[in-house]
């Protein structure tokens, strides 16, 4: 079916993509910039290597754990939000091995903040004596 295009004032087939169409491009903010840096790449690689590449909150069997031992889908979290205090951003003790389920949990609230940074700061503790 053609349909007069409201960019280029032609004629175009409805599932045409008119080159004339403006593009919109999302420009990255500061925390979009900061997820690519060697800091980031580097710190997050060691938290996940701290907490042995499990999920922190599925290790200890709490909300709804299904799977104990969970590797998968493993993801630093920010326990204070980067937005909040960006002088967390690299700290050991601001940051948590999550699965994605305990993740999203975590973003919304459902996993409380003191609760991670127990958990968190049991971890550089377990660390720390293991070393010695």
């Amino acid at each position: 079916m053609l349909k007069s295009c409201k960019y280029c004032g032609g004629i175009h087939d409805r599932k045409y993509v008119c080159p004339s169409k403006p593009v919109r491009n999302k420009q990255p903010t500061y925390i979009d910039k900061f997820r690519c840096t060697r800091a980031w790449t580097n710190k997050s690689k060691q938290i996940r290597e701290r907490d042995k590449h499990l999920c922190q909150v599925c290790i200890r069997k709490l909300h709804n754990t299904q799977q104990q031992y969970n590797f998968t889908n493993i993801e630093v979290h920010h326990i204070v939000p980067i937005v909040e205090d960006w002088n967390k951003r690299l700290d050991d003790d601001n940051l948590i091995s999550l699965c994605s389920n305990h993740h999203k949990m975590a973003d919304a609230g459902e996993i409380g903040r003191v609760e991670l940074l127990e958990i968190a700061k049991a971890q550089e503790l377990y660390v720390e004596q293991v070393k010695f």
